[in-house]
């Protein structure tokens, strides 16, 4: 049985997301997906805490009895051997989205050569998706239905709506 981890920050969760993770269920028998205790990104934590960014990618795979959601807050891929995965797979959009995979792929090989990593292109119509690009648009009150699971949506409307 060849299991996968799908790491990330997940904070929140988008379509885009969700896209490689239904895709990974057609390659790999079994999928964890990993969601990052709370790593900091532009000087920032996540908006969400790591309960709720599981629970929403719980929600939103629920219909994916091969999947499962866990947190993690250790190296990657020791992370990896933990849940018994024999690749990482990582979505790419864009070439700049390639070059930072690509040098993370090259280090995990370096840390474990036997733990192989599998990318995936992303849908053309999620290429210029991205989490952080969700969060800004939220905050400015803008559309983000078509972008997000519902619950998302909702938590996002929730948490901009005194501005």
């Amino acid at each position: 049985m060849a299991t996968a981890l799908i790491p990330g920050t997940y904070d929140p969760v988008t379509n885009g997301h969700l896209d490689i993770i239904e895709r990974s269920t057609q390659i790999f028998d079994k999928i964890v997906v990993g969601v990052a205790a709370s790593p900091s990104k532009n000087g920032r934590g996540p908006l969400f805490n790591l309960e709720e960014r599981v629970a929403f990618i719980e929600q939103a795979t629920k219909h994916l009895n091969t999947v499962r959601v866990e947190s993690f807050s250790k190296l990657l891929v020791d992370f990896a051997v933990e849940v018994g995965a024999q690749a990482i797979v990582k979505g790419l959009r864009v070439v700049t989205d390639f070059e930072s995979e690509f040098q993370q792929a090259s280090i995990n090989y370096q840390l474990n050569p036997e733990l192989e990593t599998v990318f995936i292109m992303s849908n053309p119509a999620n290429m210029y998706l991205s989490s952080s690009m969700v969060k800004e648009v939220a905050a400015l009150q803008g559309s983000i239905a078509a972008w997000v699971p519902p619950e998302v949506e909702a938590a996002l409307r929730s948490r901009f709506a005194n501005g």
